[in-house]
């Protein structure tokens, strides 16, 4: 059984400041008055009451971002203009680190020591990247065949709907918003339900820093309510949504249904890591174990199917479990805690589900598989083996701390047992030979390939899934062209010495 510890004494929670929906600059009730609760994963207490957008909330959200793109300051300003209040905008976020470090830590579970190291300092890194972006957009001059001068203009796509997840709100914010500003465009994000806070908080700094009124518009809601009217708003020019493959089919439904707009969606995975026999076992171990335990397995890039070479198999198991039930379940607040409480009863109950399904499936449970204490939705590390292909656990996103450990004889058989999923998103490579990682990582349809490494991010490189993993990029100059338009245009030329 994994360790737990449940010691938060010494950590002051924030008194929670902004509830409410923000639009047009400011902070607003919603038209209905409706409010939900946001409720600690860590006690199963509820934290504060926010302010519940519907419809209604967004369209007056929509119209704000209307008037603030078609006639506002933000599209028209220079590049260089709108870098300067994003630089103003990540400085403030750094003067904030502990507290918005605190709000994702009792609103989502996750760990307060990388919400402070990682999550919220990358926050304010994205800014920076794209900040540096913003005075370097343009088009191309051509070289035509006819008497034509012919070029390309790059435009602010418009108003845009953001739709981001719980697993990483913080990150999830910046991914989305952060380009989107730098292009010019205007923006309505709807933040997960179950963690709104730390965007709301956003939010408030964004304003401190000098963004227009109408530019950010932040409206916590639910899906099947704020999110449908995002979706299907006949006003919004584009969709970026991160989530669920399931949400994501509606979401993209819902934009051909209404004015054809262009849909980004970064889905589910099933991610696979491949240990071969040359590697070093211990190394693999620690690599499959944070791949698949970090962030309490809330992750989209997971690896949670672990496939092992059979000359290795016998001690990687060992290793593995060994390593698990040591693993420090408990208050993600304690220093010593690595691994927190999942974010929601929701996701609690869902992966205590899928691991019945195994058992009952016939899949042998090496370790964990219960929850833990009496208070807080904790979960034991737990890992399967003797999984068949096309068991629940092998195929659906568990999105929880829930390995499938496996083995394999060849190359042809890795790639055939990595491959056989409807996900694409990432997937892992453990092996010192050049050419199996050459070989295997050209192989594998997945957006990205990690050799001898895991959740090996950065801004300036691209992101995204295959197949039922979604499309668009998140990341990189991808993620800018993303909310840009081109527009071609084309004038006559007379009586030119040269074409």
């Amino acid at each position: 059984m994994a360790n737990l510890i449940l010691d938060s004494s010494f950590v002051k929670i924030p008194t929670i400041k902004f509830k409410k929906l923000f639009i047009n600059g400011e902070f607003l009730d919603s038209v209905s008055g409706k409010t939900f609760e946001t409720v600690d994963p860590r006690t199963e207490e509820v934290i504060s009451k926010i302010a519940e957008a519907t419809k209604e909330d967004v369209d007056i959200a929509v119209k704000a971002a209307r008037e603030a793109f078609d006639f506002g300051p933000w599209p028209r300003m220079p590049g260089a203009e709108r870098a300067k209040i994003m630089m103003k905008w990540a400085g403030l976020i750094e003067q904030n680190i502990e507290e918005l470090a605190a709000l994702d830590t009792i609103d989502g579970g996750k760990l307060y020591s990388w919400c402070k190291t990682v999550d919220v300092p990358e926050s304010a890194n994205i800014l920076r990247y794209y900040a540096g972006a913003a005075d370097k957009i343009h088009g191309e001059v051509f070289k035509t065949s006819r008497n034509l001068h012919l070029y390309t203009l790059m435009e602010p796509i418009g108003v845009v709907g953001h739709i981001i997840p719980w697993n990483v709100p913080s990150v999830m914010f910046f991914a989305k918003v952060a380009p989107s500003l730098a292009a010019g465009c205007t923006m309505v994000l709807k933040p997960a339900e179950q963690t709104p806070l730390s965007a709301l908080f956003y939010a408030h700094l964004a304003k401190e820093a000098g963004i227009p009124d109408g530019v950010i518009n932040v409206l916590p809601g639910f899906g099947s309510t704020a999110g449908a009217a995002i979706s299907s708003h006949m006003d919004i020019d584009a969709v970026s949504f991160t989530g669920s493959t399931e949400t994501g089919r509606r979401v993209m439904q819902a934009a051909a249904m209404s004015n054809l707009k262009p849909v980004s969606l970064e889905l589910g995975g099933k991610s696979p890591v491949l240990v071969f026999d040359d590697a070093d076992v211990d190394k693999a171990v620690d690599l499959a174990l944070f791949g698949i335990l970090h962030n309490k397995g809330e992750i989209c890039v997971a690896f949670s199917r672990v496939f092992v070479q059979e000359g290795i198999y016998d001690e990687f198991e060992k290793k593995v479990v060994e390593k698990a039930k040591n693993w420090v379940v408990g208050d993600p607040f304690h220093p010593k805690v690595q691994q927190g409480p999942q974010t929601s009863k929701v996701q609690f109950d869902k992966i205590l589900s899928y691991i019945e399904h195994g058992k009952n499936e016939g899949a042998t449970l090496l370790t964990g598989g219960k929850k833990i204490g009496n208070k807080g939705y904790y979960i034991e590390p737990t890992i399967f083996t003797n999984v068949k292909d096309d068991m629940l656990i092998a195929q659906d996103e568990i999105f929880g701390p829930v390995m499938v450990l496996s083995k394999f004889r060849t190359i042809e058989e890795a790639i055939k047992k990595a491959n056989n999923t409807k996900y694409g998103l990432a997937a892992g490579i453990v092996t010192k030979d050049l050419d199996i990682a050459n070989t295997v990582s050209r192989s594998i349809r997945a957006g990205i390939i990690w050799i001898n490494c895991y959740f090996a991010f950065d801004t300036d490189c691209p992101f995204g899934g295959y197949k039922m993993s979604g499309f668009g990029r998140d990341y990189g100059l991808d993620a800018l062209h993303k909310y840009l338009q081109v527009k071609s245009v084309a004038t006559p030329i007379y009586n030119s010495p040269w074409l």
